[in-house]
C-alpha cells in the first residue's frame, strides 16, 4: 500500500496544487482547468454508471452544503442508496464522501486513491507551467469509486465554488440545484453579480432540470438564458410557495410546506426553510426517474416528512454548549448574519458576545455593522490552516469594526477569542460564533466533536 494513513494521502491529493502555493492565480475562466479530472474519470471508467444513477449539483452563494445534506437525507428515506460530496470539511477530509450519511472509512479512502495513484501520476507527468491537478477531482473520483462499491444509484455534489470551471460539474447531472447566489470570492468569480451568476450557472446540463430559489432578478436571467441556451428545464420558486415557519423547538423547527402539511426540521437555521423547499423540489424531480414509491402517494409524503425530521448538518446554527449558550453558524456574509440573528429571534439571552471571522472576499465591514446592534461586544479571529481563504489585517479589521462598535478587540485563534467570550457572556450570556467554515471546523476539534455518520 503506497500511503500508511489519511494525512499521507492527504499530503499527495494537495501535492500538485502546493507547488503553485506561490504562484499568483487569476480569475477561475483562467486559473482552473477540468482536463485533469476529466482525463482520470475517462481512464478509470468511473462515470460509466451515469446511465444507472442520478446526480443532483448543487451551487449557490449560501446554503448549498445543507441543501445538499437535506436533498440527500430525502434520497435515503425514499430508499436510495445516496452518495454525498461537500466541501469543505469540518473536522477530517473523509467528511466530503458519504454514502447514506456515513462518511468514508480510512482504509477504503487509502485503498481506492492507492488504485487511482498511478493514473493521477501519468497524468501529472505531463503537467506544463502553472498546470496542477484539483484535489477537488481527485476527491470527486474517490467518492465516485465509493459510491460504485456501496450501490449508489442517487448522488448530490456540492460545488466548491462556482460552477463552470469546478471538476464536480463534470459529472453527467440531470439536476441543478441554485441556493441564493451573492457576492463572494470576488477575484476568482467577478465582481459583479451577473458574472458570479454566469459562473454557477455552468452546472446546468443540456436538457436538464433546474431549479432556484428566489434570486436577484439578473441572476434569475443569467439562470434562465443559461437553460434556454441548453435546452433544459428551469424554474424558480417564487416566495409564496416556500415553506413557513410555525414555531421554533429546542431540536430544531416545525415548519409547514404544500401538501407535506406541518412537519419537523431538525435544523435550527431560519434560512434551512429555503434550502429544505428547495431540496423537497429537486428530490421530486430525480426520484421520478428513478424506482421507488409513487410520487403521488402517502408512503412518499411520510418518506418526506421523515427526512426532514432526521436531517443532521453540524456547524450550521448548531448549539454547542449551554451557561452560556454557545451557537455556531458560517455566517460569513450580511445575509447570513441577519440570518443568524432572526434564527435566534427571542433567545438572545445578555450579554451577548459575538465572534466573527470574515475571509477578506467577503463583505466583512456589513457583517460586522449587521451584527452590531444586537451584540455587546465583538471579538475578531482568523486562522491559517487554509491558505486559500485569507482574513482582513488585523489593524483592518479593527478599524472596520470600531466603525460600528465601541467594544471591539482581536484574538489571535479561536481557543482565545472563545476562552474570552465565555468568561464575557458569564453563565446566563451568549456567544455567538459567525465564522468561516476553517474556523467552524476548529470549533468541533475544540469540542472534541466529529462525524462518522449524520
Amino acid at each position: 500500500m503506497r500511503f500508511r494513513d489519511e494525512g499521507d494521502a492527504i499530503t499527495y491529493i494537495f501535492r500538485s496544487l502546493r507547488r503553485l502555493r506561490d504562484v499568483e492565480r487569476g480569475p477561475d475562466e483562467l486559473a482552473r482547468d477540468v482536463t485533469p479530472t476529466r482525463r482520470l474519470l475517462a481512464a478509470t471508467g468511473l462515470l460509466d454508471a451515469a446511465g444507472t444513477r442520478e446526480y443532483a449539483v448543487v451551487t449557490g452563494s449560501k446554503g448549498k452544503g445543507s441543501t445538499t445534506a437535506i436533498t440527500a437525507k430525502l434520497l435515503e428515506h425514499l430508499g436510495h442508496p445516496t452518495g454525498m460530496v461537500t466541501s469543505p470539511h469540518l473536522v477530517q477530509y473523509r467528511e466530503r464522501i458519504r454514502v447514506n450519511g456515513r462518511m468514508i472509512p480510512e482504509g477504503d479512502f487509502i485503498r481506492i486513491l492507492d488504485d487511482l495513484a498511478p493514473e493521477i501520476d501519468r497524468i501529472e507527468a505531463e503537467f506544463t507551467g502553472t498546470q496542477y491537478f484539483s484535489p477537488q477531482g481527485i476527491f470527486l473520483a474517490i467518492a465516485l469509486q465509493w459510491f460504485n462499491e456501496q450501490g449508489a444509484t442517487a448522488a448530490v455534489l456540492e460545488v466548491g465554488r462556482g460552477g463552470r470551471f469546478d471538476d464536480i460539474a463534470v459529472v453527467p447531472n440531470r439536476l441543478s440545484l441554485f441556493t441564493p447566489i451573492l457576492l463572494e470570492h470576488v477575484v476568482q468569480l467577478g465582481r459583479s453579480l451577473d458574472r458570479i451568476a454566469w459562473h454557477k450557472a455552468g452546472i446546468i446540463k443540456p436538457h436538464g432540470f433546474a431549479y432556484s430559489v428566489p434570486q436577484a432578478a439578473e441572476v434569475l436571467d443569467i439562470l434562465q438564458t443559461e437553460a434556454e441556451t441548453l435546452d433544459a428545464e428551469f424554474a424558480w420558486i417564487a416566495p409564496t410557495d416556500m415553506a413557513e415557519l410555525v414555531r421554533r423547538t429546542p431540536n430544531g423547527m416545525i415548519l409547514r410546506l404544500g401538501r407535506y402539511g406541518e412537519m419537523a426540521l431538525s435544523q435550527h437555521g431560519i434560512y434551512d426553510l429555503e434550502n429544505a423547499t428547495l431540496a423537497v423540489q429537486g428530490v421530486g424531480n430525480m426520484h421520478g426517474r428513478l424506482s421507488g414509491v409513487p410520487h403521488a402517494s402517502e408512503a412518499y409524503v411520510e418518506a418526506i416528512r421523515a427526512g426532514l425530521a432526521d436531517v443532521r448538518w453540524p456547524g450550521r446554527m448548531q448549539k454547542l454548549q449551554d451557561s452560556p449558550t454557545v451557537w455556531l453558524d458560517g455566517a460569513t456574509t450580511v445575509r447570513a448574519a441577519r440570518y443568524m440573528l432572526e434564527s435566534l429571534d427571542g433567545d438572545l439571552r445578555d450579554p451577548v458576545i459575538a465572534i466573527v471571522g470574515t475571509p477578506v472576499d467577503r463583505d466583512y465591514r456589513g457583517v460586522y455593522q449587521a451584527l452590531a446592534p444586537h451584540v455587546s461586544r465583538i471579538i475578531l479571529t482568523d486562522s491559517d490552516i487554509n491558505p486559500n481563504i485569507r482574513f482582513p489585517a488585523p489593524e483592518t479589521a479593527l478599524a472596520a469594526a470600531r466603525a460600528v462598535h465601541d467594544q471591539v478587540e482581536y484574538a489571535p485563534n479561536l481557543a482565545t477569542a472563545l476562552d474570552i467570550a465565555r468568561r464575557a457572556a458569564g453563565a446566563d450570556g451568549t456567544v455567538l460564533m459567525a465564522v468561516t467554515l476553517p474556523l467552524v471546523g476548529e470549533a468541533m476539534l475544540l469540542y472534541g466533536l466529529t462525524f462518522e455518520q449524520i
